[in-house]
């Protein structure tokens, strides 16, 4: 017999030993590596959105909707998993394939919210970029409705994660109008950080810009960015803030951009922006 995998042998009824059937082979390494390298899966709602086509609540509507496929068959199923590159997926009988990722600065004006839609019927940021034929785009982090200034857009979500990251993120700077005058022990006392509602919210720096006779300008600089983080940590302080203005992320700067206006990023700030400033 020639070598091989091992054959079980028993015994018949007289004592003579009788070849059984070859044990069942186990899977070995090759189909181990082929299943290691193989390609990931993720949810079919997941994949329309990395592929900067909409955001994943919206492509979970075009799912749910019938207009997507998957290899020629409807899919109602957001979470469908999904193999990018392996399989063709179609919205509306046209497949996605890989778009080259848009990045813009807004300079967004005091009075919008950051949303696609809102439920109460305020304007939002998007009015900016009407009649643009943009594709769609997700904010890069927020600024509330009081507040304005350098708001960016992409269609890049890995991108976006690098500059809103709570670790180890890029820095942003707000100029703040506040409604009293401000002394060097006060903006110590700001920039050392206060507990407010269970949290603890601090700056990188604060320090005085301007003043006047009974308001001033203070530069805030900060590693992130919680809800409302600036407004919360100077009242804790005693300090109202009139007006709140994003100046810069990083190196990047929002300049003389007029107040809803937008433009592009070139590649070198888009480059800039990938990892954290040190």
């Amino acid at each position: 017999m020639r070598p091989g995998r091992p054959v079980a042998v028993k015994q018949d009824h007289a004592g003579r030993n009788k070849a059984a059937r070859p044990a069942p082979a186990r899977p070995g390494a090759a189909a181990r590596v082929a299943v290691a390298g193989a390609a990931p899966r993720h949810g079919l709602a997941r994949v329309l959105s990395k592929a900067g086509i909409c955001s994943r609540s919206e492509a979970a509507r075009w799912v749910q909707d019938g207009r997507v496929s998957v290899d020629g068959k409807t899919v109602l199923d957001p979470e469908f998993p999904v193999r990018s590159g392996h399989q063709v997926v179609r919205v509306d009988g046209q497949p996605i394939g890989e778009r080259a990722h848009v990045y813009v600065l807004l300079n967004k004006p005091r009075g919008l919210v950051t949303t696609t839609t809102d439920e109460q019927g305020r304007q939002t940021v998007y009015q900016c970029f009407e009649g643009a034929g943009l594709p769609w785009l997700a904010p890069v982090g927020r600024l509330d409705k009081a507040s304005e200034g350098l708001l960016l857009f992409s269609s890049d979500p890995e991108w976006a994660a690098a500059i809103t990251s709570h670790v180890g993120g890029i820095h942003k700077t707000y100029h703040v109008q506040v409604d009293a005058l401000v002394g060097p022990a006060q903006l110590a006392a700001i920039a050392a950080g206060a507990e407010h509602e269970g949290q603890w919210l601090a700056a990188e720096s604060v320090s005085l810009l301007r003043q006047g006779e009974k308001s001033c300008w203070l530069e805030v600089v900060l590693a992130e960015g919680r809800n409302r983080h600036i407004r919360r940590l100077l009242e804790v302080h005693g300090l109202g803030v009139q007006r709140l203005v994003r100046v810069a992320i990083g190196d990047l700067q929002l300049g003389a951009l007029a107040k809803g206006s937008w433009r592009h990023l070139d590649q070198t700030e888009i480059a800039a922006l990938r990892a954290p400033s040190t």
